[in-house]
């Protein structure tokens, strides 16, 4: 194998991987945030000390950007809100009950934040309609 077959292979093995990212969080995300539409949910935000009208704000940015995340589009916008919810959620909510999420804690919180840095840092990558949609007026000449 050549030196270039070996760099494209890396490269495609890369790309599969980042996409199973993109679409794991971008699935936790829209399961949680479709979750939020529930009314009781509202009673919850308000435990947490947040203002109850959030409700379907929060539920509409989880749910859309998850959506955003999966097919690959607005991902630096989708992680940057991602990342601002999962603060607020490790700091605001999660903090004084310790690390382990199986106590309330804030390990998967940051787990995810992680995942959503990468998002950030790497954007939409070439298995995403924002990298066909770049690539369209080339293909249309």
């Amino acid at each position: 194998m050549s030196l270039t077959q070996s760099i494209a292979k890396s490269e495609m093995r890369f790309d599969v991987a980042y996409l199973g990212i993109k679409a794991a969080v971008g699935t936790i995300f829209v399961a949680y945030g479709l979750q939020k539409f529930d009314p009781v949910w509202r009673e919850l935000l308000i435990g947490f000390g947040l203002p109850p009208e959030l409700q379907i704000p929060i539920a509409l940015a989880e749910t859309i950007g998850g959506i955003a995340l999966i097919i690959g589009v607005l991902t630096r916008v989708t992680g940057a809100i991602f990342g601002i919810i999962l603060v607020d959620a490790i700091f605001h909510i999660r903090w004084e009950k310790g690390f382990f999420i199986a106590q309330g804690g804030w390990d998967y919180d940051l787990a995810l934040l992680a995942m959503v840095a990468l998002i950030m840092v790497v954007g939409a990558g070439r298995i995403s309609i924002s990298s066909h949609m770049k690539r369209l007026p080339s293909l249309l000449r």
